[in-house]
C-alpha cells in the first residue's frame, strides 16, 4: 500500500528534539534550571486518586501535590505493563526501539527485553550539565551488566533490580534477592515501600553538595501481590466497613503509598528544596482489574490497549514556574518526560529521540496541536500471547488496538466514543488503512532490534501484526 506524505515523512525521521531552550527561541527569559523529582507508581489505575475521581480512598499528599501544578487528563504510558514504560522513560524513544518489547523477567524463556547500549539514558545525559543523580526503588531494566543502574547513568542506587516482588517484605523474587545498594547486595527489613521511601528522604536530607540533582523514585507499589501493613489496612476497614476485602486491601495500599509520598515532599521542603525543584507524578500503565484496582470511567485495565490500560494519572509541580491548579489535556507519552526533563534542565543529547518537550505547555506558554501518530507495542509469552506481539496506533482522535494477538484490530473514535464500545472500522477504512500503514512503518524500522541475547536462535525480532 502506499503512504500519504504523513505518514511518509513520520517514517522517514525519527524525532529529533532540539536541545535549545523553546523559550530561548522565543525571546523569552528561560526559568533557571531545576532540580527534577520523579516519582513513577506501578499500576496505579487512572480512578485510583481521589484527584482523579475515586471516592472510597484517601491520597491528600498526592491529591496536594496534584493541586499544586498541572492535572493532565490525557497521559499515556508507552506500554501495558511495566518494563516497556521504564525503558520508554529512561530512553525518550518508543520501547521495542531500545530493545524493550515486553517485560524483562528472571528466566531468558520468559523474558522480552533487553534494554540497547546504544541508548543514552535520562541520568547520563543530566549528568553531562552538572546534575547528581540517584535512584531508588523498582529498576526492570536488566539484572546484570550492563544494564544496571550504576554502568548506565546514576551515581547512586537503592533500590530492587528485579520486576514484581513476590512479597513487598521479603523483597524477592522468583527466590533471588535483587535488592541492591549500588552494586552490593543488601537485604534490609521493613516494608518495600517504606524502605524506599526512607532511603529518598535520607539522600535529600543528607546530600551534601549544591549541584542540582536527578532524583528517580520508582515504588513497586501498588502492584500486586497487594500487601498494605496491616496497621494501614485496619484503619481503612474502620472507614470503610462494607468494603470488599480485596478493595479494601487495594485502597490501604494505595493510602499507604500516598503517605510515602508525602513524606517524600515534606523531606524535599525541610531539606530547602522544594522551591526549585521540578516534581512529575505518573504510572507505569493501568491499574489491574483481577486485583479490583480502578481506572475509573475508562474501559479495560492493564494489559489492554484500551484506555484502562495506557491511560494514567501524571501532574507536575514547579514552583514560580507552573501555574497551580492548572489543567491540560494535551496528549503526552512517558517518553515524552525525557525531553522535558532534559528542555527544563539545558540538558541536550547526540541521540535523536521520539519524545516531545511538553514543557512549553507546563508553564502556559504556546505550543502547537500534537500531531503526531503513536504507536505501542508489548510482546509476550504464554497461553495468552505464545510470543507473538499485539499492537495499538493513534492519530487524533482515531485509535485502532488489539488486546492480543488473535483478535481482530478494531478502531474508534475517541473524541465521539471514549469509552471504546464502537467499531468503526468498516465506517472508516481509509483512516483505517492509514493507521495500519503507520504502524507497519513503525515495527518495519524496528522489527530487527533485538530483544533477547543470542541463544542458539539468534535474537528476536518483531513480527508483522498477526490480525489486521
Amino acid at each position: 500500500m502506499r503512504l500519504d506524505s504523513t505518514i511518509v515523512a513520520w517514517t522517514l525521521s525519527v524525532l529529533s528534539v532540539s536541545v535549545l531552550s523553546f523559550a530561548a527561541a522565543a525571546g523569552e527569559s528561560a526559568p533557571p534550571r531545576p532540580n527534577v523529582l520523579l516519582i513513577l507508581v506501578d499500576d496505579l489505575g487512572y480512578g485510583d486518586l481521589s484527584s482523579y475521581g475515586a471516592t472510597d480512598l484517601q491520597t491528600p499528599h498526592i491529591d496536594r501535590l496534584v493541586s499544586r501544578g498541572m492535572r493532565f487528563s490525557a497521559f499515556y504510558a508507552n506500554c501495558t505493563v511495566c518494563s516497556p514504560t521504564r525503558a520508554a522513560l529512561l530512553s525518550g524513544r518508543y520501547p521495542d526501539t531500545v530493545g524493550v518489547p515486553g517485560v524483562i523477567r528472571t528466566y531468558p524463556h520468559n523474558s522480552w527485553g533487553l534494554l540497547s547500549r546504544d541508548a543514552v539514558l535520562l541520568p547520563a545525559a543530566l549528568k553531562t550539565v552538572g546534575y547528581r543523580t540517584a535512584m531508588f526503588g523498582k529498576w526492570h531494566l536488566g539484572l546484570g551488566e550492563p544494564n544496571l543502574p550504576n554502568l548506565r547513568g546514576f551515581d547512586f542506587f537503592h533500590g530492587f533490580l528485579g520486576d514484581m516482588m513476590d512479597d513487598y517484605w521479603r523483597h524477592r523474587r522468583e527466590g533471588q534477592n535483587y535488592m541492591r545498594q549500588n552494586d552490593q547486595a543488601i537485604d534490609p527489613e521493613g516494608h518495600a515501600t517504606d524502605l524506599f521511601t526512607d532511603g529518598t528522604c535520607r539522600y535529600l536530607r543528607e546530600r551534601g553538595d549544591t549541584k542540582p540533582f536527578f532524583i528517580y523514585l520508582a515504588y513497586n507499589a501498588p502492584h500486586f501481590p497487594i500487601q498494605p501493613p496491616e496497621d494501614w489496612l485496619d484503619r481503612y476497614r474502620a472507614r470503610h466497613p462494607d468494603v470488599a476485602e480485596k478493595r479494601a486491601r487495594n485502597c490501604a495500599f494505595i493510602e499507604h503509598l500516598d503517605d510515602g509520598v508525602g513524606k517524600v515532599l515534606r523531606a524535599l521542603e525541610e531539606a530547602g528544596h522544594a522551591g526549585r525543584t521540578l516534581v512529575l507524578f505518573t504510572s507505569d500503565n493501568g491499574g489491574s482489574l483481577p486485583h479490583a484496582q480502578s481506572n475509573g470511567w475508562l474501559n479495560g485495565g492493564k494489559q489492554d490497549m484500551l484506555e484502562g490500560g495506557i491511560r494514567v494519572p501524571m501532574c507536575a509541580v514547579w514552583p514560580g514556574q507552573i501555574q497551580p491548579g492548572s489543567r491540560t489535556d494535551r496528549v503526552a507519552l512517558t517518553m515524552d518526560l525525557y525531553a522535558t526533563i532534559c528542555d527544563a534542565a539545558g540538558a541536550g543529547y547526540d541521540q535523536s529521540i521520539d519524545g516531545r518537550s511538553i514543557l512549553p505547555t507546563l508553564l502556559g506558554r504556546p505550543q502547537p496541536p500534537e500531531d503526531r501518530y503513536l504507536v505501542w507495542v508489548r510482546l509476550e509469552g504464554g497461553r495468552r500471547y505464545h510470543g507473538t506481539p499485539y499492537y495499538c496506533v493513534r492519530h487524533g482522535d482515531w485509535k485502532l488496538l488489539q488486546n492480543d494477538p488473535d483478535e481482530p484490530m478494531r478502531m474508534y473514535n475517541l473524541k465521539d466514543d471514549p469509552k471504546e464500545t464502537i467499531d468503526v472500522s468498516q465506517e472508516h477504512p481509509q483512516i483505517r488503512a492509514e493507521l495500519v500503514e503507520a504502524l507497519e512503518a513503525h515495527i518495519e524500522r524496528y522489527r530487527e532490534v533485538p530483544y533477547r541475547l543470542p541463544d542458539g536462535t539468534g535474537p528476536g525480532e518483531i513480527g508483522q501484526p498477526r490480525a489486521q
